[in-house]
């Protein structure tokens, strides 16, 4: 592995927080991934194809996935890398990031490129004379090696080939009887080279059982590549280490005692190693290489002096600094294999810069070292089930079913509690929910708009739909003061003169019902995402409302609840349509259109529309959108006319499209509509890619919905499956809705 710098960073702040697609884009600007990869993975191409696999082993009958991750900030022998790595356990992509940032501020690691030596077994039994077969073959090494370099003689043009033999010999433990083994050691360059250095061992049986004499039993590799070892080093000031309980010299010597123990015990050390094994497996699986094979050389070279030790080794420098050291056997290949067959194989090497067999080694060795140390520092400040326990009461507060609005206060509960159990998480969600049970639950729905959005606001028609059961609400009359808590956003306000926007509309409403003297809490419990342009907002409003009505038996009818709910609309959005609150009032599929009597007609279909919801994870806010196309109907008031219209227009086509069933013509319309709104501008890169996939994938048509400029976009999708599962591929979120007509 070279030592000199290149330009890309693997160093990008706040990675964790953008979403999936600007993690891929963030990747291809610091050089890591090409645009070739890009385009890929964002078409769901990235993975392994079931028919693919199915020539890769026998009976296939699907494709298993698991998470690709990468971790940043790795300096290893002055080079930036960014290391992919296939892993299902939480915590060890944060764990190894964390690691190599720290280890940055000390010059990063260093490491060796070990040469790529297999080594392969030829065991000869029924020897006569055990001293002369032994000298037979030592003196037979030229004729040997020429023999095995003869099967492969690309091999040898490439450099690599047949290198040395060694001869061993053993009593067999059973039947006592001499076994002569002859070992070959093999260069297999770039490929992993099992199958090679097996075929060397097959080819040269003939030559060995003549030598001595023998019978040759067993042909095959070793997976104790010891002549393939990596050594990776680290170092860390104490300066580099300091927590907020602990000085740097304290967290030092606690991981120079908890890597002592480890090479001393092997109960310890099974644990350890197995935690080093954590990143070096995840980068083997990302990489295509034989995990198995590296995890058994390992742990045989553990125990490589008759008891099982730590892979590591932690200690204080001259300096004072914490000093760690890793030596393991690690054999891998960058051609041939899942290499050829599998694309995201062929992705994650490009992330690594595509490095050689001997480079790729020396990596797998530093993230072993790396992930060690993560470990360790965990152990010896506040421990590994601290950051664990939370996981762990997430996924036991799922297995007891707790409803989802008190989910996240029930994994909190459950932590406190120190009960990480089944039957604590239902007694505290039992609790819980008794605290609402004199309140009534009601819901409101969310909207799709399928046409219609922004010439809505200037009088033309829009076509909308439900998303049923968007936000649920209770309102409760045991309450000190007005209040309203939104479940899982960690949001409670005060309603009173300081509240503004969505609260401070709440509050008046409050007051027009003359519940001003009636302190009350409005709980809210929302299943959408904001600014997704779903009408997270406008089903909150009608939800709170509802709550109110049903609490204190108001008797308001929908057409008071909707109007109350406008208000709210306006203090969030400023000059909204009304469409949101309507449909999320009405819970029907309906043309909206504004300044007319009525304001809307509902909407039958005579088949049910199969929609999937793409999210682009790129919050978009429709106050926003709305003000800049009304500046640019300012500028080029004519040509948005024009525009308004031609949307307007297309809206009653699709509507008795739809109405007929015609997927086909509703479908072309919602393409030419997504077409319009571009050119209003309100359409994002990520959406257009979004909406690329779905159609890619057999949606007849697709288009963003709602205010636009991030958000989400609705596709129609007889194939739902298909059309979901690209856009999940791609790192987006989607889901499958199906509207049915509800006369």
């Amino acid at each position: 592995m070279g030592s000199s710098t290149n330009h890309r960073s693997s160093r990008i702040p706040n990675f964790f927080q953008l979403s999936i697609q600007e993690r891929i884009t963030a990747l291809v600007r610091n050089g890591f991934l090409t645009t070739e990869d890009e385009a890929l993975l964002a078409a769901g191409n990235g993975t392994l194809r079931t028919r693919t696999a199915d020539k890769m082993i026998e009976n296939v009958v699907g494709v298993f996935g698991l998470p690709v991750g990468v971790a940043l900030n790795f300096l290893i022998n002055d080079r930036d890398y960014v290391i992919p790595l296939v892993v299902e356990e939480p915590s060890i992509v944060a764990g190894l990031s964390g690691a190599a940032r720290m280890a940055r501020a000390g010059g990063g690691f260093r490491c060796n490129s070990p040469e790529p030596i297999l080594m392969g077994q030829v065991q000869v039994v029924g020897v006569s004379n055990v001293p002369a077969a032994i000298a037979a073959l030592q003196g037979a090494r030229d004729r040997i090696l020429h023999a095995a370099n003869a099967l492969h003689p690309n091999m040898v043009a490439r450099g690599g080939g047949a290198r040395d033999i060694h001869v061993e010999h053993h009593i067999a433990p059973e039947s006592g009887q001499d076994m002569v083994v002859l070992q070959v050691f093999v260069d297999t360059r770039e490929a992993m080279g099992a199958n090679l250095v097996n075929t060397m061992c097959e080819g040269i049986a003939p030559l060995a059982a003549e030598l001595t004499g023998g019978r040759v039993h067993l042909r095959i590799l070793s997976n104790l590549t010891d002549r393939s070892v990596v050594h990776a080093t680290v170092r860390f000031a104490p300066d580099a280490l300091v927590t907020s309980d602990f000085t740097g010299e304290q967290v030092r010597d606690g991981i120079i005692l908890a890597n002592d123990l480890a090479r001393v015990d092997p109960y310890r050390a099974a644990t350890h190693n197995k935690g080093i094994m954590n990143g070096v497996d995840a980068v083997a699986i990302a990489t295509g290489n034989d995990w198995r094979a590296i995890e058994a050389g390992a742990h045989a070279w553990a125990a490589r002096d008759g008891r099982y030790r730590a892979l590591t080794r932690w200690y204080r420098d001259v300096d004072g600094a914490l000093a760690g050291e890793i030596s393991i056997p690690i054999k891998v290949g960058t051609v041939g294999g899942s290499l050829e067959t599998n694309p995201a194989v062929r992705i994650n090497h490009h992330l690594l810069g595509s490095p050689s067999a001997a480079e790729l080694a020396g990596i797998l060795g530093v993230v072993g070292l790396a992930q060690n140390f993560a470990a360790l520092r965990s152990l010896s400040t506040r421990g590994i089930q601290a950051n664990h326990m939370k996981l762990h009461a997430r996924s036991v507060v799922s297995t007891a079913g707790v409803p989802a609005q008190l989910h996240e206060k029930v994994v909190e509960a459950l932590v406190s509690s120190g009960e990480i159990k089944v039957w604590k998480a239902r007694e505290i969600a039992a609790a819980m929910g008794n605290q609402t049970m004199n309140a009534t639950r009601v819901s409101a729905c969310g909207k799709s708009i399928l046409l219609g959005e922004h010439a809505v606001v200037y009088g033309q028609p829009a076509l909308a739909v439900p998303l049923p059961m968007a936000v649920e609400a209770v309102a409760r009359k045991d309450a000190a003061e007005h209040r309203l808590i939104i479940d899982g956003w960690n949001h409670s306000v005060h309603l009173d003169e300081s509240a503004t926007g969505f609260a401070g509309a709440l509050r008046d409403i409050l007051s027009e019902l003359d519940l001003a003297d009636h302190p009350t809490t409005i709980e809210l419990y929302p299943h959408l995402p904001v600014g997704m342009g779903l009408g997270s907002s406008a089903a909150m409003a009608v939800a709170a409302v509802r709550a109110l009505n049903a609490t204190y038996r108001l008797a308001l009818d929908d057409n008071r609840i909707n109007a109350l709910a406008f208000r709210c609309e306006q203090a969030v959005h400023g000059t909204p349509s009304g469409v949101d609150n309507t449909v999320a009032t009405y819970g029907r599929a309906l043309r909206y259109q504004r300044d007319t009597s009525p304001a809307f007609r509902f909407i039958s279909f005579r088949q049910p529309l199969p929609l999937v919801i793409g999210l682009s994870h790129e919050p978009g806010s429709t106050s926003h959108t709305v003000a800049a196309v009304r500046a640019r109907h300012a500028r080029h008031k004519q040509s948005c006319e024009h525009l308004f219209a031609e949307i307007g227009n297309l809206t009653d086509v699709a509507i008795t499209a739809a109405t007929a069933g015609d997927f086909g013509a509703l479908g072309e319309c919602m393409d030419i509509c997504q077409g319009l709104l571009n050119a209003l501008g309100v359409s994002t890169p990520a959406l257009e890619q979004l909406v690329s996939i779905a159609r890619g994938a057999g949606a007849l048509g697709a288009k963003l919905t709602g205010g636009g400029g991030g958000g989400a976009i609705v596709a129609l999708a007889p194939d739902q499956e298909r059309v979901a599962r690209a856009i999940e591929y791609a790192g987006y979120s989607a889901h499958r809705i199906t509207i049915h007509s509800a006369e």
